[in-house]
């Protein structure tokens, strides 16, 4: 298969032999191409585990910004990559699989998002990490679950702000803030399917069970949260607390990690309203597998590119979320 046929299908197809040591071969081409491998929390475990990097959004940028790697793999999804891309313009950044897209990227079309800031004129634009290239040009700044509160508190309180495109984390950040941002219509298909009656019922069966909830997550959920935060701050709060049991509502990538620093501890995947289904997980963030790192480490391909307007107004808006958020210790 060539590459124009890789390309159609969003991944290298090349048959592995069974009998390779995937984790050592992925090793051994890591080391000789001088790659480095960063690997969002809603991976596979086995991502996870292989990867140099494990972190949130924010995270992420900021390892793909200061790496001294020739190579960055990341195992995501395509937002993450051109993030990745337009920080490290000089990298050949990679993504196992092109087709592993983002539900609330894809909520935020640029042309559209473009029109809506140009409908509303005076007012400063505050974009979610979870965005395309083309949304982060037209934006001042980005932001990641981890860091919105505190960069949308470093604006005046009478400032006028288009958020999106998150309506969930857009009505959180609002209702901590005490502001009334203007909110894209947005939403991520995986923090939106929650339970809120499983949850209940979870809690009833687990009534010592402390619930950890995304703020990505519809505010009926947040308000049965006891502690509301980032996968970062999440993971951070079941590693510092006492107690012993956690229902996590977010992306079910997450319990490997933390069980992984808390094996003496129980947590539970907060499930979605689909009853065959008892956790949460993103099809998306999915379709990464060690098949796929180690061929596209073979291969280097598929490779992400971004144009270079784009990247070059984009990057302003990353760059300024970067330098705030190491202003404010985040």
């Amino acid at each position: 298969m060539n590459k124009e046929e890789w390309l159609k299908k969003g991944f290298v197809n090349e048959k592995i032999d069974s009998t390779l040591d995937l984790k050592s071969a992925i090793n051994k081409l890591k080391e000789e191409k001088n790659a480095v491998i960063l690997a969002h929390y809603y991976q596979k475990g086995e991502i996870q585990d292989i990867a140099d990097y494990v972190g949130d959004s924010l995270a992420l940028a900021q390892w793909a910004a200061k790496t001294t790697a020739d190579i960055i793999v990341l195992c995501g999804v395509h937002f993450m990559g051109e993030t990745a891309k337009i920080l490290s313009p000089d990298k050949k950044v990679l993504i196992p699989d092109l087709n592993a897209g983002c539900s609330l990227a894809d909520s935020c079309l640029a042309d559209e998002f473009s029109q809506f800031v140009k409908d509303h004129p005076g007012y400063k634009v505050i974009s979610y990490v979870n965005t395309t290239a083309a949304v982060k040009a037209v934006t001042d700044v980005v932001v990641t679950s981890t860091n919105a509160k505190q960069i949308v508190e470093s604006f005046p309180k009478d400032e006028k702000i288009i958020f999106g495109p998150d309506r969930n984390l857009g009505n959180y950040i609002n209702s901590v803030t005490n502001r009334s941002m203007l909110l894209w219509d947005g939403a991520c298909h995986v923090h939106e399917q929650f339970s809120v009656e499983k949850i209940i019922e979870l809690k009833a069966q687990h009534p010592d069970a402390i619930v950890l909830a995304h703020p990505e997550c519809k505010s009926v959920v947040l308000k049965l949260a006891d502690v509301v935060g980032s996968t970062a701050a999440l993971l951070k709060y079941a590693v510092n607390s006492s107690d012993k049991c956690f229902i996590v509502a977010t992306e079910s990538g997450i319990l490997h990690e933390m069980q992984k620093k808390c094996p003496q501890k129980t947590f539970i995947p907060a499930p979605p309203n689909d009853s065959t289904c008892a956790c949460n997980e993103c099809s998306f963030m999915r379709l990464n597998s060690l098949e796929k790192l180690y061929n596209c480490l073979k291969y280097e391909f598929p490779e992400i590119d971004v144009d270079k307007d784009i990247a070059e107004k984009a990057v302003v808006s990353i760059k300024r979320m970067l330098d705030l958020s190491e202003k404010l210790g985040l």
